[in-house]
């Protein structure tokens, strides 16, 4: 399976069971240190993000994020890590329609950059650490950390709290890594175009009703 990154990358064969569409296969594949598309409502953005887990990111899979989405990489993490982080609000009044609750963005301290795909990793690898230090961290950067609200998918039905869920089901600090997919012309993916980027791919698609659905049935309330 070509995934258009470095031949270097040994970890990025496409999963067995990409062509299902079960949530215990994503938790699985994202515990694995893969990567899912996760797609929310129509009536919603109506959009696909790739997700994978800060704590195993590698330098591939940011440059195939990099190079299939906008080049924005967010990390979705609890309100409580991003304080012990030290990482505010980005403004002090949120008007963004679905109310993106970003913070000021970051890089790791030890990182060149920033901007490269092995210095994302590391900054995300740092956000990812089970005891957060703020202290390994440097303001602004090229990561766009998000606060996900607590009760995830069942409060808020967006990108940035499946990936947090997927993340955290997946037994990892719940650190989520998430970029919005987008076409060769630079307008967003949806519908039919993400069905044939998984295929392409293959990667696992779900979308934020099944998690929802999933945590009910489970019981992870």
């Amino acid at each position: 399976m070509d995934w258009e990154i470095s031949p270097a990358s040994k970890d990025l064969s496409p999963p067995e069971r990409a062509e299902s569409s079960s949530i215990d296969d994503a938790i699985e594949i994202v515990a694995s240190g893969g990567m899912v598309i996760v797609v929310d409502d129509h009536d919603r953005e109506n959009e696909g993000d790739l997700i994978a887990s800060a704590a195993t990111i590698t330098p591939e899979i940011i440059a195939f994020m990099v190079n299939h989405s906008t080049g924005i990489l967010c990390a979705s993490m609890s309100d409580e890590h991003a304080d012990a982080l030290a990482l505010p609000p980005m403004v002090a009044r949120n008007d963004d329609p679905q109310a993106t609750a970003f913070t000021v963005t970051c890089d790791a301290k030890a990182s060149g950059t920033g901007v490269s795909a092995k210095d994302r990793a590391l900054s995300f690898h740092v956000l990812a650490k089970p005891t957060p230090d703020p202290a390994l961290l440097r303001r602004p950067g090229h990561i766009f950390p998000l606060r996900a609200r607590r009760g995830g998918v069942f409060v808020r039905q967006g990108h940035t709290e499946a990936a947090y869920d997927i993340v955290r089901l997946a037994g990892h600090t719940p650190v989520g890594v998430l970029c919005e997919l987008v076409n060769p012309d630079g307008s967003m993916m949806s519908g039919v175009r993400l069905d044939e980027f998984a295929r392409k791919y293959g990667l696992l698609k779900v979308s934020v009703g099944q998690l929802i659905d999933w945590r009910r049935t489970n019981k992870d309330i």
